[in-house]
């Protein structure tokens, strides 16, 4: 059955405009929370049914662009959806979804009136209108008013409780990402008045009649700017600082999802605006740095949180690897690798919000004989396992793919990255293992402060853990609410292993409609705006 066309056209803007209406009828609802969970999860559960529905029509009927408002592309805003943009909206509304569900079980049970609960769930549809629209945007402001709206949004989430450690970091994310906004818009500029319009299927026209230099400048500041929000190295120092202070929800969504955003401005930059691959080797250098720094900085923690933290940044440097590869196989790779991080990432830090939530604490110090669970040693083991390139998992599946694209290409520095990356594998199998012995098999006793396991449950609590252990009578449960979420994303991953085999034709394709950029700009400008274009050697 094919779906009219109007139909497909009405899906497109439904994953913005559903949370950003749920969002305000939450806050009108701010005395009455429990209705205001069900708005929101139903909200949410409605983005994730667009959302598939959106994978399945781009996949069966290509690209599709609605021009909002009624005006005529490159005049109005434009919303585009294509395979890349569908998949990350697939994977993001599932993500964003499990970690709500999860961030309800935890409210239900750990909540205090002392919280701003309220405030919790509009916030946090918000962000998913942020994202949506950053992955829909057609146009380079709209992007940038996507990441703005991440921006506001996150800060909120990121300081909820107002605690020192939250309110600091938090300061230090608004200025980060504040001085990557002005970067962001100084490309924009720059962009416009190269090209003269912010269209970016337009743009991707008039582009090719701009100097090589200044070209080449453009994209070099586009890059930075969307290099500091995906925490590519030299440009993720405040990563680590910034996410672990922020409540385990809060948390999971940010580093497994928020990153994953400048990627996806990456690889669109990078394919539709300014193919060619002149800034290439500058990636690989930037994808290899981001694997080594990434990952020796995990080794070296103590902290769960902070040491998945590192890894999130060492992971970053594969989808660079991809990206920068300029092929089919790497941009595929990278697709499939994005989905996979996004997913497996997210799931391991709900884990460790479990962690805490038993034992009080993330620290590798304090921790121990979390084995006795085997629930959450089960909870932990496979989606560290997957991050770790396990086979046959999808961390493997996706390393493997990377790793086979950079042999095809075959360059000097396509090998070195190809060690890199095996090194890196190597070394995140290192860190997991750390804290498997430290927290799960050796006694708690056994610990540094392991002593703490002996006195008052409020001793163990870190300083920027919220519950008062002290006061509840159900210490070391873990409620429903928060294992279903958690055990979804872990099946979720799963799945990407057992249907590897599609979701990797998924991806080819995928590669194949980024590197014909005549798909995309037919698509937003008209059927045969290419081919016109090159017949009158200039835009008709």
């Amino acid at each position: 059955m094919t779906l009219p066309n109007s139909l497909i056209t009405t899906l497109v803007p439904l994953p913005v405009l559903v949370p950003l209406l749920a969002a305000a009828v939450t806050l009108v609802l701010a005395r009455r929370p429990r209705t205001q969970r069900v708005v929101t999860v139903g909200a949410l559960c409605v983005v994730v049914a667009v959302a598939v529905l959106l994978l399945y029509l781009t996949d069966r009927d290509g690209t599709t662009a609605l021009q909002v408002g009624g005006w005529n592309a490159p005049i109005g805003i434009t919303l585009v959806a294509d395979r890349l943009a569908a998949l990350m909206l697939v994977v993001s509304s599932t993500v964003l979804l499990a970690v709500m569900v999860f961030a309800v079980g935890q409210g239900v049970r750990d909540g205090t009136e002392d919280q701003p609960v309220s405030i919790f769930l509009p916030t946090y549809l918000v962000l998913t209108a942020g994202v949506c629209n950053a992955f829909l945007a057609g146009d380079l402001f709209n992007l940038y008013v996507g990441f703005e709206v991440l921006l506001a949004a996150s800060f909120v989430l990121l300081t909820l409780g107002a605690s020192q450690d939250r309110v600091r970091a938090g300061v230090g994310y608004v200025m980060v990402s504040m001085v990557s906004s002005l970067i962001f818009l100084c490309g924009i500029a720059f962009a416009y008045a190269a090209t003269g319009t912010l269209n970016m299927a337009q743009m991707a026209l008039r582009m090719d009649a701009v100097p090589e230099g200044i070209r080449t400048a453009i994209f070099a500041v586009l890059l930075v700017a969307f290099g500091i929000k995906a925490a590519v190295f030299p440009l993720s120092n405040w990563l680590p600082d910034s996410y672990p202070t922020a409540p385990a929800p809060v948390t999971a969504v940010f580093a497994g999802l928020l990153t994953k955003v400048g990627i996806y401005a990456i690889i669109r930059a990078h394919t539709l605006l300014f193919p060619g691959g002149d800034l290439d080797n500058v990636l690989m250098v930037a994808g290899l740095l981001t694997m080594i720094v990434g990952i020796l900085g995990a080794i070296a923690q103590n902290d769960i949180k902070r040491l998945l933290s590192f890894t999130l940044v060492s992971h970053i440097g594969y989808m660079v690897f991809g990206i920068a590869l300029s092929t089919t196989a790497g941009l595929a790779g990278a697709v499939y690798y994005v989905a996979h991080h996004i997913i497996v990432q997210t799931a391991l830090f709900l884990v460790v919000g479990l962690i805490e939530r038993q034992a009080g604490s993330s620290s590798l110090r304090r921790l121990g004989g979390l084995a006795a669970s085997p629930v959450l040693a089960l909870l932990f083991l496979i989606p560290a396992l997957n991050l770790g390139g396990i086979p046959p998992f999808s961390g493997f599946i996706g390393k493997l793919a990377l790793l086979e694209a950079g042999t095809q290409q075959a360059s000097v520095l396509a090998w070195v990255l190809v060690a890199g990356g095996t090194v890196t594998s190597l070394l995140t199998l290192y860190a997991i293992a750390r804290v498997w012995t430290k927290a799960f098999w050796r006694p708690r006793g056994d610990a540094p402060e392991g002593e703490l396991a002996d006195s008052a449950p409020s001793a163990l609590i870190d300083e920027s853990f919220d519950i008062d252990f002290a006061k509840r009578a159900d210490v070391g449960r873990m409620p429903v609410f928060m294992l279903i979420p958690t055990g979804a994303l872990i099946a979720v991953g799963l799945a990407l292993m057992v249907f590897a085999g599609p979701i990797i034709g998924y991806s080819d394709r995928t590669a194949v409609d980024l590197e014909d950029r005549s798909i995309y700009i037919d698509a937003v400008l008209g059927p045969g705006y290419t081919e016109q274009v090159d017949a009158v050697g200039g835009e008709p």
